[in-house]
């Protein structure tokens, strides 16, 4: 009986860590830029030990073991904003921006702002990177972002028909096998390094990328699971209440 018992908790265990997943894809369904998140099982077979002289083991039974973490790289609906510093990486891409430790991470979130010192920075405070560093803006300038990533301003005094390149948002393309998601939902390279700039990647200003999660498809998963669960703590009692059926009877012999 400890065999089913240990076979239905594994499932049971896999199942809370998948429907903590959805529950935090529902929780990030508005999320700018949000890419979902999946994880992947699979059954292990656990074969017995074979005592010399006797036949092979066979596999008696199965656990459930989470082999990945998933993510859904599909591109988000893209909602006009309208607004000057908002941008949508069209198609495949990502921006970088810096982090504290001096390493780059990659967002799809182009909802971005510009600090008291003019550096252009994304709504948690992390800087956008540029060629050279992060981009900072003059004061007094209006701003304008090309589908390159090229950041212009003119001056909203003197010469006011001088548009003056400041930066150009660095934009890259890594394979997607190769990004990690971090606990703060940005991606970085697995092997840390930083990422070469790809000129095929563009933006579309005054857009922005909504989450790829779909709510109904994740509440219908959320649904699944809860089923699921249910269903192996329905086998550990079973297997408990055999069990103590199975002792009454030797007992009794």
């Amino acid at each position: 009986m400890d065999r089913l018992v240990y076979t239905a908790m594994t499932g049971a265990s896999q199942v809370l860590s998948r429907q903590a997943a959805v529950s935090n894809n529902l929780a990030n369904v508005s999320t700018t830029g949000y890419r979902s998140e999946e994880h992947r099982l699979r059954a292990a077979q656990v074969l017995t030990k074979t005592v010399p002289g006797t036949a092979p083991a066979l596999p008696t039974r199965a656990f459930a073991v989470d082999a990945s973490t998933h993510s859904d790289f599909t591109q988000g609906p893209m909602l006009q904003t309208g607004r000057t510093l908002d941008v949508a990486v069209m198609s495949k891409g990502w921006i970088t921006v810096g982090m504290p430790d001096g390493t780059e991470a990659y967002t799809r979130n182009g909802s971005l702002e510009l600090s008291v010192n003019g550096v252009l920075q994304t709504r948690s405070g992390l800087p956008v990177m540029g060629a050279d560093g992060p981009i900072t803006v003059p004061p007094d300038s209006k701003i304008a972002i090309g589908n390159d990533g090229t950041v212009t301003v003119v001056p909203q005094t003197g010469a006011q028909n001088i548009a003056n390149p400041v930066g150009r948002i660095k934009l890259v393309n890594p394979p997607e096998e190769n990004l990690v998601r971090g606990g703060d939902g940005m991606f970085r390279a697995i092997d840390g390094a930083a990422q070469p700039v790809d000129d095929r990647v563009s933006l579309a200003s005054g857009y922005i990328e909504n989450s790829n999660v779909n709510p109904v498809e994740q509440m219908v998963s959320m649904i699944s699971l809860g089923r699921q669960f249910e269903m192996q703590m329905k086998m550990i009692t079973m297997a408990d209440q055999n069990d103590r059926s199975a002792t009454q009877v030797i007992s009794a012999r």
